[in-house]
């Protein structure tokens, strides 16, 4: 039997929570740093410059396959001395291209759980990206279904969390964020008010990663490795 009574409000992440998502990347990355071959900088030390780049263009351009193309070539750009002919741009381009070309990998048990939860609860798709890529997603999961409402944000902070509960009409003490992310699904969830379920991906992002905030007195934070066990609480 659920923890929980029927009624509640789960916002829910999307990358890495309902489909694999981050693993295309480190493909990409890995592969990338392949080619680059760098004659001085250890594999390690290219990934460093990397999320540092990342970091500098997701403040500029967001997120999503756009910025992160940006990221490789300025990447490749800051860590050689000759210029950057086509064939290599184009080369370049191609991984990050290869992410795009991935099928959708639902997670284990995503699709029967969320039936499982509609039927109880309000589901929100609540994810951050770009808004075209990250419809598209949802549009080839066949999950949409199962959402009475989506929210595709530029970013996921607590007042993005508060802006969308009171465009929603839902009060924080029942309502939920879902998610893999520490960073982005649970620290800003728990202190905009809300309770939270972090679940474990092996595969989430670094930039992603931050120490889980405990909650407050009233709030509740559950910690599962797989979304079929959501259905023991809600």
């Amino acid at each position: 039997m659920a923890v929980f009574p029927r009624g509640q409000n789960l916002l829910i992440d999307a990358d890495d929570t309902l489909w694999e998502n981050n693993v295309y990347f480190e493909r990409a990355i890995a592969a990338f740093i392949s080619y680059l071959n760098h004659e001085t900088y250890t594999p390690e030390l290219v990934r460093n410059t990397l999320n540092a780049v990342e970091r500098e263009t997701i403040l500029a351009h967001g997120y999503g396959l756009r910025s992160f193309t940006r990221s490789l070539l300025s990447c490749y750009e800051r860590l050689t001395v000759e210029p950057l002919s086509e064939d290599k741009r184009r080369r370049i381009i191609g991984f990050a291209q290869s992410i795009a070309d991935q099928e959708i990998e639902l997670l284990p048990g995503v699709d029967a759980t969320l039936a499982e939860l509609a039927s109880r609860h309000r589901l929100i798709l609540m994810t951050k990206g770009n808004h075209a890529e990250q419809a598209d997603k949802l549009a080839r999961s066949g999950l949409a279904p199962h959402f009475s409402a989506v929210e595709i944000v530029p970013e996921k902070d607590p007042p993005t969390y508060q802006r969308v509960l009171n465009q929603h009409e839902i009060v924080p003490q029942s309502s939920w964020m879902i998610g893999n992310s520490p960073k982005s699904d649970i620290n800003p969830a728990l202190e905009a008010g809300m309770h939270a379920v972090f679940l474990f991906h092996k595969d989430t992002w670094v930039l992603e990663h931050a120490e889980v905030t405990q909650p407050r007195d009233g709030q509740h934070l559950i910690e599962l490795d797989t979304f079929s066990n959501l259905v023991h609480y809600f």
